[in-house]
C-alpha cells in the first residue's frame, strides 16, 4: 500500500488524500468536478446558493464524474434543512460546514450514511466536534486563507492529530508535493487546499483577479477583523486598509458608505440589509463597523471573485498565494503533488538508507 494512501482516502472514496476546499463564489461545480476527476474530493460551495442553485451544481458535478464528491454548509443557512434532504436524496459522499455544526445537523448526516468533515482552528475545537460524533477534521492554520485562527499549521497539525481518533486533514499553507509529506510526517491523512486551487484554469474566477493573485508576494496579506467581525486572511487593499484604519466613526461611515455603494449587487432591499445588520449585532460582539460591512461582506467578495471587480477590494486568501506563479489545470495540479510527494518520500528513503536508519 502506497504511503499516499491514507484512512481518509478509504473514508472519502478518492484515490489521492487532497481535497479542494469550499470556497464561497468559487467553488463550484467546474472546479469540484474537476477535482475529484483527478483523484482528489471536490467541494461545492453551498453558503452562497440558493436551493435552486445547490441542485443544478450537484446535477452538473454528477454528468461531469462519476467520483465521489462533497457539499460545504453553512449550519445556519436558511435552507439547510433543504440542503440535507437533497444531498442525502442525491448521494453526496462529504459535507463539509463553513463554521462550527450542531450535534442535530450532525446525526442526521451521519445517519444517512453522509462523512462530516467541519473546519477547525483549534485544538479544543477539534475535541468539541469529534464529541459530536464527525468522520473527520480539516484543522486549518492562521496561514490559510478566509476565516482562520492564530496557530500556525506546523503547530496546530501534530496538536490535533494527537488529540483525536479520527483522520485530519491539513489546511492553510499547502500548496505541493512537499507539503503534503510535511502533513502526513505531522500525522495527518492528508491536505485540504483553497487558494491553490483557486489558481487554476477551471476555476471561474476572472482572469484579471487570478491576475492579481499571482502577483501578491508573501506579505501582502493580512488577517483582519474590519470585514466582518471574524479574524479574515485576505489580500491588503486600500479598502481593507481604510476600514482597518482611522477613528470609529470614521471606519464605521466607509463601511456603511461601501455597504450601501454595492447594495445594488445584490437582491436584498435597504430594509431588509438592516435587518441583518441588527440581527448581527444582538448576536455577536461586532462594532456597528462591522456589523456595515458583514452584512453586506459577501456581496463585496462576489462582486470581486465573480464579476471581477477589484475595486471592491475583497479578495480571501491564503497566505501561500505568495509562492504560487502558475495556472494549471486541476488534473496537472494533483498529479505535480503526487509526483513531487512520491520523489520526497523516495529522497527521505535515500537520505535514512544511507545514514544506515532503521
Amino acid at each position: 500500500m502506497s504511503a499516499l494512501h491514507t484512512p481518509a482516502c478509504d473514508l472519502l472514496g478518492v484515490r489521492y488524500p487532497i481535497v479542494q476546499t469550499g470556497m464561497g463564489w468559487v467553488a463550484g461545480a467546474r472546479l469540484a468536478a474537476a477535482t475529484s476527476s483527478a483523484g482528489g474530493l471536490g467541494v461545492v460551495a453551498s453558503a452562497t446558493m440558493t436551493y435552486d442553485e445547490l441542485k443544478r451544481a450537484i446535477a452538473e458535478v454528477k454528468d461531469r464524474t462519476g467520483n465521489p464528491f462533497g457539499v460545504n454548509l453553512r449550519s445556519d443557512h436558511a435552507e439547510i434543512d433543504r440542503f440535507v434532504a437533497l444531498m442525502v436524496t442525491e448521494k453526496v459522499r462529504v459535507a463539509s460546514f463553513a463554521q462550527a455544526p450542531n450535534a442535530a445537523l450532525i446525526a442526521r448526516l451521519k445517519d444517512a450514511g453522509v462523512v462530516c468533515m467541519p473546519t477547525i482552528a483549534a485544538p479544543r475545537h477539534a475535541e468539541k466536534v469529534v464529541a459530536m460524533g464527525v468522520d473527520a477534521v480539516i484543522a486549518q492554520g492562521q496561514e490559510g486563507g478566509g476565516h482562520t485562527g492564530q496557530i500556525p499549521t506546523s503547530l496546530l497539525l501534530p496538536r490535533v492529530t494527537a488529540m483525536v481518533d479520527v483522520p485530519v486533514m491539513g489546511a492553510g499553507g499547502f500548496h505541493d508535493g512537499r507539503g503534503l509529506v510535511a502533513a502526513l510526517a505531522w500525522g495527518a491523512s492528508g491536505v485540504a487546499m483553497g487558494t491553490r486551487f483557486l489558481l487554476t484554469k477551471e476555476s471561474t474566477v476572472p482572469d484579471q483577479v487570478k491576475a492579481r493573485y499571482l502577483a501578491a508576494a508573501l506579505t501582502d496579506t493580512v488577517v483582519t477583523r474590519a470585514i466582518d467581525g471574524a479574524p479574515q486572511r485576505v489580500i491588503r487593499t486600500s479598502l481593507v486598509d481604510r476600514l482597518s484604519s482611522g477613528p470609529s466613526a470614521l471606519v464605521m461611515a466607509r463601511a456603511a458608505g461601501n455597504a450601501l455603494r454595492l447594495r445594488r449587487l445584490t437582491e436584498t432591499s435597504l430594509g431588509g440589509l438592516v435587518r441583518e445588520g441588527l440581527a448581527m449585532k444582538r448576536n455577536g460582539e461586532l462594532t456597528w463597523a462591522q456589523v456595515a460591512m458583514a452584512a453586506n461582506a459577501p456581496m463585496l467578495t462576489r462582486a470581486t471573485m465573480v464579476e471581477g471587480r477589484l475595486e471592491a477590494g475583497i479578495l480571501p486568501t491564503g497566505q501561500v498565494t505568495g509562492l504560487i506563479d502558475e495556472l494549471p489545470t486541476v488534473a496537472e495540479l494533483i498529479e505535480s503533488i503526487v509526483e513531487q510527494a512520491r520523489a520526497t518520500l523516495a529522497r527521505l528513503a535515500a537520505v535514512t538508507d544511507a545514514a544506515g536508519v532503521e
